[in-house]
């Protein structure tokens, strides 16, 4: 049913969108992409998925109507995922402008040029549960009031609603995926659950004494990205534009996440884990957790890896990513073959 249909992703070179591409190359669609520069960009998650060369890629800028414009008419897709702008809670601290700039005039931009250039074409939009701020008392769902606690939550926050009122003051085929922390080998090494997989790994390989981090308190609930790559797809084949949480629905501490992490690699990490106070953030979120109810019932999508499983496979596929010579944060150094040799993704 999907040959013949043509996908555009702003941000196909991230994590989700890099995934999200896999998904939809072996569904049979024709998936465009873009970057802030085509030629300057080095697309490493999609050589190190075998994808480049088998996606069409173009230049926009998310904050330039014109060139979002552009290339949607050029393209004429059938669906636009939005998974462009910046996507770290840590770095919104210390960028809130550029944070809320490129998410909310990037979201406004491409809902714009839909609505001016008349096509139908069904949209999603990354969403986050960085929205909701803390769930303390209990599993948020949809109807979740917000209470954002970074620059980055305030910004998501801004863009679901724009959505919304696209949604129904203009009629579009709109939604919001509200995605809970999800993790792969292809996250940054900036992000936290890459910083604690890799200073364990230089540690057993004696390279690193110990590993400094912050509050380990915090709770969080942690899936696979490829299985939420396909809960967003899911959304656009719904047939009418609802938003929904996407999570495995359970929660757990990042000192849970760093004992199974370092039990891997047959560590005691309380011999090597140093606390820094200097790495909290300003305003942090202490409980994070979704009900995916609406989404198992309309979609017929759940989550099938949870934390442990989340620990194993980053492990395995740093373990891989070292045993093949790949220089640290080059992602591109492992063969897509051998990642890809490690249950990852969702069948198409």
């Amino acid at each position: 049913m999907s040959r013949g249909r043509t996908a555009l992703i702003f941000g196909i070179g991230g994590q989700d969108g890099s995934w999200l591409a896999d998904l939809l190359v072996r569904r049979g669609y024709a998936v465009h992409g873009t970057s802030r520069d085509r030629e300057a960009s080095s697309f490493a998650n999609l050589r190190r998925l075998g994808l480049f060369g088998r996606v069409h890629l173009h230049s926009a800028g998310l904050n330039d109507f014109r060139s979002v414009a552009q290339v949607i008419k050029e393209v004429r897709p059938t669906e636009i995922y939005n998974l462009a702008g910046q996507s770290s809670v840590g770095l919104s601290f210390d960028q809130p402008v550029e944070t809320l700039d490129s998410i909310v005039h990037g979201t406004v931009n491409i809902l714009e040029a839909i609505r001016f250039l008349g096509i139908d074409t069904r949209f999603y939009n990354a969403s986050s549960s960085e929205c909701f701020g803390n769930t303390e008392h209990g599993p948020a769902g949809e109807t979740h009031s917000f209470h954002p606690r970074s620059p980055y939550g305030v910004g998501k926050a801004a863009a679901y609603w724009a959505v919304a009122n696209y949604r129904e003051a203009y009629g579009l085929f709109a939604c919001s995926g509200i995605l809970f922390n999800h993790e792969s080998p292809l996250r940054p090494a900036r992000y936290v659950t890459q910083k604690i997989v890799r200073g364990a790994a230089d540690i057993a390989e004696g390279r690193a004494d110990q590993l400094c981090l912050g509050d380990l308190s915090v709770a969080r609930d942690w899936g696979w990205a490829p299985e939420y790559v396909d809960a967003m797809a899911r959304m656009l084949a719904h047939d009418q534009p609802e938003d929904f949480v996407i999570a495995t629905g359970r929660l757990h501490t990042l000192e849970e996440f760093v004992r199974l992490v370092f039990d891997c690699f047959g560590l005691d990490w309380r011999r090597y884990v140093e606390i820094d106070p200097g790495l909290r953030r300003p305003a942090d979120i202490t409980h994070s957790v979704g009900d995916p109810g609406k989404a198992n019932r309309l979609l017929g999508w759940s989550a099938e890896t949870t934390m442990p499983g989340v620990v194993a496979k980053l492990v395995e596929a740093e373990r891989i990513r070292r045993r093949d010579g790949s220089p640290a944060g080059n992602p591109a150094g492992s063969p897509a073959e051998n990642l890809m040799s490690i249950p990852l993704a969702v069948p198409a």
